[in-house]
């Protein structure tokens, strides 16, 4: 069985490129895959593995400077959901592109998954997902407001553009996992809203700790490795994922006649040139010659 940690932490690092290096050596010295990206505001990522080697990985980032109180969630997967293990520098952990954002100064109100459906239900609140558009077409909760974005760095020209929807309003924002919200709840602030509230532990810890025949989340919920979804209980999904756009694709997509496996797919069907669609065909082809030698390739 594989262990998945999916982790987030807000610190200040003064030099996040001598942290590489190291971490991406443990990581591979345990047998772990994934991907975790470092920069000056803190780490982010998900990673997967054995219950020792993740358990190694976690004790290392705990280690690094302000980051005792990282927390991180946990799911579980028959197979290894990763290729390979990246450690990458960013100028963000999550991309919001709005200077002077910095959740260590103060976010909204966290909200636990147990009382989060009474708040959600509540009359006088807005409920945004703060998640990409793609995320969002698989599942979200009842009633929430999807503003339709390709990026978390468009989301505060969707908020200029529609604030005024919200007077009066309190507002409750979600994510997959927390990240985005400690962002975006804090842009919101900087923006003089002061009822704003978020999803502690996001849509994952919603899914793990609240009953199905309690839930209000519909769908299924998408997460960046190889099981491309999860539902209640963290259980895998049932949809793919399309190698050209890494959109996600369902049973439906896949007979759409814009599907052609590892090539495109009804959403990006007109998004790639012929010459991104013959290298698309040729890493499909090299990835069945891969998998006829019994071996992984690297971009599977």
């Amino acid at each position: 069985m594989i262990t998945i940690a999916a982790l987030y932490h807000f610190t200040r690092f003064a030099d996040p490129d001598a942290l590489r290096a190291p971490l991406q050596a443990l990581a591979e010295a345990e047998g772990v895959k994934g991907s975790l990206l470092l920069a000056a505001e803190g780490v982010n990522g998900t990673i997967a593995g054995s219950r020792a080697g993740i358990d190694a990985v976690l004790a290392h980032l705990r280690a690094l400077p302000g980051c005792a109180g990282l927390e991180h969630k946990e799911s579980h997967a028959e197979a290894m959901p990763f290729a390979r293990m990246k450690v990458k520098l960013k100028r963000e952990i999550v991309t919001m592109g709005q200077p002077g954002i910095d959740p260590r100064a103060r976010v909204g109100h966290y909200v636990a998954p147990e009382d989060w459906n009474a708040l959600i239900s509540s009359p006088d609140v807005a409920v945004i997902d703060t998640r990409n558009d793609y995320e969002v077409a698989i599942g979200s909760f009842a009633g929430a407001i999807d503003p339709g974005t390709r990026s978390f760095r468009d989301f505060p020209a969707w908020w200029a553009a529609n604030r005024e929807r919200f007077h009066n309003k309190r507002i409750a924002m979600f994510c997959t996992g927390g990240i985005r919200c400690e962002k975006s709840t804090n842009y919101l602030l900087g923006e003089g809203i002061e009822q704003v509230y978020h999803l502690k532990g996001g849509i994952l810890k919603y899914l793990e700790e609240v009953p199905e025949d309690q839930s209000l989340w519909h769908g299924q919920c998408y997460v960046f490795d190889g099981r491309v979804s999860v539902g209640h209980g963290l259980v895998p999904g049932d949809y793919g994922s399309c190698h050209a756009c890494r959109r996600p694709i369902s049973a439906e997509d896949k007979a759409h006649p814009a599907y052609e496996p590892g090539v495109c797919c009804p959403a990006c069907v007109s998004e790639y040139s012929e010459a991104d669609r013959a290298r698309f065909r040729e890493r499909m082809k090299q990835m069945d010659l891969a998998a006829r030698r019994g071996q992984r390739h690297l971009g599977g």
